[in-house]
């Protein structure tokens, strides 16, 4: 009981901290690159970026489902990323920020993909990428799509989901009510941004209506994406199949107190898909969902806290 406690604590604590005090952010500027989506048409992505004379390496920052440029780690990250004297992009995926531009999938790349090949970060010799929660997933698997920008040295996931439908099975059960309402709210959000620029699979009232993950990629992610059912959708973008293919040194961290990717979610998708040699797993007895004590430590040498030892890792490989 007392590990429960902690994970929803330390899921909800840093999220509130930011709520009542945002920590000041260094000054970025907007990012803007488009997607050739054919035949939907280019569609646009937004992020924030800070460039730092002399920086020849950069963190690309990808948010987890329902999140934002703006969500409270991608800031921290970014602060880390400050003092460890690199340039970094905080990416928003299609959609998310209010840009209503098309919708993201758990297995969708091709957004990390297009603002690291843009012309904005053609200066940095060497990328680095940190995602949480679904971010994660998908840096993940962009690791593993063999389609890698040839300057991408490591990629970090905090906190990701590895079997797709293990993973919604889990959020969907009554006792998450919380987190899954929060991911909805911030998937309606964006949705109803969406539905006020282009057409969109479901009408807005309906689509507000919904209550489960698993409802939501039934009568949308579906239909905008062409899978035949959601249990397709998870067979066919599940990261866990695929750990066998990475290309570069992989951090993935996870807690067995995630309140919202629950351990037994991640350890059978290991068991079932060994991964690479390259994959290196990180299990922390506490914490809570992307959210860490400041003291914590991943006995990498580096300061405490999450975020500055994750970057360290990355810039070590």
């Amino acid at each position: 009981m007392q590990r429960i406690l902690h994970g929803h604590f330390w899921t909800i604590a840093p999220w509130l901290r930011h709520q009542l005090r945002a920590p000041a952010l260094p000054p970025s500027s907007p990012f803007s690159v488009h997607v050739d989506e054919s035949p939907a048409g280019p569609v646009r992505l937004l992020g924030r970026i800070r460039h730092r004379e002399g920086a020849r390496a950069i963190l690309v920052v990808i948010h987890g489902l329902g999140g934002t440029s703006e969500s409270y780690y991608m800031i921290e990250a970014a602060r880390r990323a400050e003092g460890a004297g690199l340039a970094c992009l905080r990416l928003n995926l299609r959609g998310a920020g209010g840009d209503g531009d098309d919708l993201y999938h758990a297995g969708l790349f091709s957004d990390l993909h297009a603002a690291i090949t843009s012309p904005e970060l053609g200066r940095y010799e060497r990328v680095l990428v940190l995602g949480y929660s679904l971010g994660g997933h998908i840096a993940l698997r962009y690791a593993a799509s063999g389609s890698l920008d040839a300057r991408v040295r490591a990629v970090a996931a905090i906190c990701p989901p590895l079997d797709l439908e293990r993973s919604v099975t889990a959020i969907d059960q009554p006792g998450r009510w919380v987190y899954r309402r929060h991911v909805l709210s911030g998937l309606k959000e964006m949705y109803a941004a969406v539905a006020s620029r282009r057409a969109v699979p479901l009408p807005v009232g309906e689509a507000l209506a919904i209550r489960t993950i698993r409802e939501w990629d039934r009568r949308i992610m579906t239909r905008r994406f062409g899978f035949q059912s959601p249990e397709a959708y998870y067979a066919s973008e599940s990261a866990a199949p695929r750990l066998r293919d990475l290309s570069v040194p992989s951090l993935l961290v996870a807690t067995e107190a995630d309140p919202m990717v629950p351990l037994d979610t991640v350890r059978p998708a290991l068991e079932a898909y060994p991964p690479s040699p390259l994959l290196d797993i990180q299990w922390l007895r506490l914490g809570g969902h992307v959210g860490f004590p400041q003291t914590l430590s991943l006995g990498f040498g580096a300061a405490p806290g999450l975020e500055s030892q994750v970057i360290h890792w990355l810039l070590r490989r």
